[in-house]
């Protein structure tokens, strides 16, 4: 199952999806719990810690990107010289003020800071990129803006096939082997803009979803995201 994650035909993908969450496996070399879960001809993705009392966090080796951090690790040497052998450290992106940590010693590693003004403004730091008008990082990389969890909570797309989505805060697993959903928090920043953001992902194609909440060798993760996860949205909208 180490190709988990690679181009497949339908029925094959189909017939995959009820094990894949199994598919993670452990990278040896580094000794620090790392899993590569996906591999693409162009990047590779990475679980390196969380998913439960803190935010997951995820490395994508991307060939033209560099190294790009989904919410901040421990900040660790060792930990920094194997993602650096994985691909060169160049971005720290924060889906939501949840996912700060240890900040400032990945930016003086050489991750620029990206996140929306308002999550930059709640936790009184200054961003590298504000994503305000710039919303694209590469040309098969970009934002998706879906406040309502927080202020500025934002998703990260790997736009080409078969397509990834890192939603962050956004949406989340109410059980450890459900897909994710809309889960209600009493400090939402607004219940409604979260509703009315999750319609905007009925036109968006995406094979493999990540969220804050992860725990490996359970949560499912993909092919067939956004039909699994549109199913429990609708499902929420109608009741």
């Amino acid at each position: 199952m180490q190709r988990a994650c690679r181009d497949r035909s339908l029925a094959a993908r189909i017939a995959a999806s009820a094990i894949l969450r199994y598919a993670a496996r452990s990278d040896g070399k580094a000794g620090l719990g790392m899993l590569e879960l996906c591999s693409f001809f162009d990047r590779k993705i990475f679980y390196l810690e969380g998913g439960s009392e803190t935010p997951a966090v995820f490395y994508i080796a991307d060939r033209d990107a560099g190294g790009v951090l989904i919410n901040a690790p421990r900040h660790d040497p060792n930990l920094l010289a194997r993602l650096e052998q994985l691909a060169p450290l160049k971005v720290l992106f924060l889906p939501s003020r949840f996912g700060a940590q240890d900040v400032d010693a990945w930016r003086a590693a050489g991750a620029r800071l990206v996140a929306q003004p308002a999550e930059a403004r709640s936790l009184g730091i200054e961003l590298d990129v504000p994503l305000d008008s710039k919303l694209r990082l590469t040309r098969t990389i970009d934002f998706l803006p879906m406040a309502g969890r927080t202020a500025g909570s934002c998703a990260l797309r790997l736009r080409n096939k078969p397509g990834v989505v890192f939603f962050g805060p956004i949406l989340e697993n109410d059980e450890p082997d459900a897909w994710p959903t809309l889960v209600p928090h009493d400090d939402d920043q607004s219940w409604e803009n979260r509703l009315f953001g999750s319609l905007g992902l009925q036109d968006i194609a995406f094979e493999y979803a990540f969220t804050d909440r992860f725990q490996p060798h359970r949560s499912p993760f993909g092919p067939g995201a956004d039909r699994a996860i549109g199913a429990r949205l609708a499902q929420l909208l109608e009741d």
